[in-house]
This record gives C-alpha cells, sequence and structure tokens, in this order.
C-alpha cells in the first residue's frame, strides 16, 4: 500500500492538491489535512449526518467516502456556502430562528438543505423533511430546522424579487 494518496479536486470553488494516507475517509482528510473543520465527526458510521458535504452537489456522509475516490471530484463544505462575504440564506435563517443551538449537526443540516434547494426551490414541508431526515439534531425537535429552511427559501425569493425589479428599471 503506497504511503500516501495524492489527489487534485475542488473544495470550496478552489482547485486543491492534497497528500494523505490511502486509508483516510473524506471526512479526515477534510478536517485534518485541509484544515477545514466546519465538517462534523459524529458517529463515523454513516447514521447521524454531521459530516455531510456535497460531492458534486450532492449530499454525502463523509465519514463514509474515502478522500482517495474523490480526484477530480468537488467538495462543498459548510465553509463553502458563504459567498462574496455573506452568509447563505440558509446561514441566516438558522441562526435568526434558532435552528442552530449546540450547533454540532448544523453544518450538515445547512449543505443538506442547500442541495435540496438546489434540486427543488420550492420543496414542501414534506420534502424538506424528506430531504433532511438522515440529519440527527438532540437540541432543536427539527421544527426550527424546518421553519429556517422555509424562511430561506422566503429570503431567496424576496432577493431574486428584488434584483429583477432592479434589472428591469
Amino acid at each position: 500500500m503506497p504511503q500516501h494518496a495524492h489527489i487534485t479536486l475542488t473544495v470550496n470553488g478552489e482547485p486543491t492538491d492534497v497528500a494523505f494516507a490511502p486509508y483516510k475517509t473524506l471526512l479526515e482528510v477534510l478536517r485534518e489535512d485541509l484544515i477545514l473543520a466546519g465538517t462534523k465527526h459524529g458517529c463515523e458510521l454513516g447514521e447521524c449526518g454531521a459530516c455531510a458535504v456535497l460531492l458534486d452537489g450532492q449530499p454525502v456522509l463523509s465519514c463514509l467516502v474515502l478522500g482517495v475516490d474523490c480526484g477530480g471530484r468537488e467538495i462543498t463544505t459548510v465553509e463553502g456556502l458563504a459567498s462574496d462575504g455573506r452568509l447563505h440564506p440558509l446561514q441566516d435563517a438558522f441562526a435568526d430562528l434558532g435552528a442552530a443551538q449546540c450547533g454540532y449537526c448544523t453544518p450538515g443540516f445547512l449543505v443538506t438543505a442547500k442541495a435540496l434547494l438546489d434540486e427543488h426551490p420550492h420543496p414542501t414541508r414534506h420534502q424538506i423533511r424528506d430531504a433532511l431526515s438522515g440529519c440527527l439534531c438532540r437540541c432543536t425537535g427539527y421544527q426550527q430546522i424546518f421553519e429556517a429552511v422555509e424562511a430561506a427559501i422566503a429570503t431567496s425569493d424576496s432577493r431574486l424579487s428584488t434584483t429583477d425589479s432592479r434589472s428591469r428599471t
């Protein structure tokens, strides 16, 4: 077995080269080798969702993905949700509505919710609940989380309508 794997991937929009022990999971590569600590170690069994990231736009549990399988792929972590110095509407809504209590599960919920909204910009409550069902939270009881996703949708819609009305004048 080689002592180090070397891959090139895109992390949060930035081309990245990284060398690491070939047995490491994507979670370990992100946290230990790329120093991106937003993605959390949870159960390390793929049951809690705390380690969720987007792999080519789809949510995956990074504790179950080998780092060596990510060469040439695009990874988005919670650190990559903000843009131009502004939080993503989901991040704002989670903070405003108390959807992040202790915060440990929050990164997994945020990236999973982003994937849902990228695919279905106006999901129903049932679709939100279904998409987030792989993420566990012991603090909020989930109601605030679902409400935060719905609030982010409304915020995104109002930002788009403001932008549309400016472009027509």
